[in-house]
């Protein structure tokens, strides 16, 4: 379902490419357990049936976590106000509406189609940004709705799933067991673990590369459309600005939604972690933006 938001050729890319690499690393893990005799059956049909349930039911899981809950254009008249305007500007169809009580000022959207998404907000960033603000992000959160993204993130993490899901199988069932064959040699259990956690951190990778470059598409895709990018771009400082002051615990609380957040759940500040992070660094989206500006003002 084709939308007004610009159309990004990179992102498409990259999501195929990480799908492709995902898929082959996913047969090359499956053909090393099958190869060590191991009986995964089980953990595969199990780590399936949770694919499964999160791809069709990421949206309630989502809200469920985030303690969001749907409002109506009566509750909240003016966030449906400006959804409605974006989305007639986009010509997409309009996602369901969902408000967090949280002090942590973001936002997110999730769901496998256009037609099951739903875009939350927090209190927090409703009590921060101004209209024009608050337009610039929820335009960012449905551009991830319209590009598709946010589903094949969800989809993406199933092979991390599978290897985290059999790095404990291996620990709890069979780290002590030897090769059947008699021969000796490094336990069967210990070699699944080590092949786990390899294949893990490879898709860790391969997913938040992917995560960072939808986050500068998505950034992209809503200025164009708003034809706003300084407001965006006053958002994302305020937002980053006021983690800082958001206390630790409600962070490391909210941290587990961060490929979905507008803005990561953490104090600004160049750490090691940066590198593995799910977002770009603040100044890279802000240098995107300020030549997006530089661009619409030369048009």
């Amino acid at each position: 379902m084709r939308t007004r938001f610009a159309p990004d050729r990179g992102l498409t890319s990259r999501m195929v490419v990480t799908m492709f690499l995902l898929g082959l690393l996913y047969v090359v893990f499956v053909g090393a357990l099958v190869a060590l005799g191991v009986r995964a059956l089980t953990v595969l049909l199990i780590a399936g049936g949770l694919l499964l349930a999160q791809y069709f039911l990421s949206d309630r899981i989502a809200l469920y976590g985030m303690g969001g809950r749907e409002v109506s254009p009566r509750e909240a008249p003016e966030l449906h106000g400006l959804i409605d305007r974006l989305c007639a500007m986009a010509d997409m169809p309009k996602p369901r509406v969902a408000i967090a009580d949280s002090d942590v000022p973001n936002a997110f959207a999730t769901g496998r189609d256009q037609k099951h998404a739903v875009v939350c907000v927090t209190t927090g960033i409703l009590r921060r940004l101004d209209t024009r603000e608050l337009e610039g992000v929820l335009a960012h959160e449905l551009s991830h709705v319209a590009h598709r993204d946010v589903a094949v993130m969800t989809i993406a993490s199933f092979l991390g799933l599978v290897a985290g899901l059999m790095t404990r199988f291996a620990l709890y069932s069979g780290l002590g067991a030897r090769r059947s064959d008699g021969q000796g040699g490094l336990p069967v259990g210990l070699i699944v673990m080590v092949v786990s956690v390899v294949v893990y951190a490879v898709s860790f990778l391969l997913t938040r590369a992917l995560s960072r470059y939808r986050e500068l598409s998505a950034d992209r895709a809503g200025a164009l459309l708003t034809q706003r990018p300084s407001e965006l771009a006053s958002a994302l400082v305020k937002i980053s600005g006021d983690m800082a002051r958001i206390p630790t615990r409600d962070l490391r609380e909210a941290a587990p939604f961060n490929a979905f957040y507008f803005a990561p759940a953490a104090a600004p500040g160049a750490t090691l972690a940066n590198l593995f992070s799910t977002h770009p660094p603040l100044d890279r989206r802000l240098r995107q933006l300020s030549e997006i500006s530089a661009q619409l003002g030369r048009g």
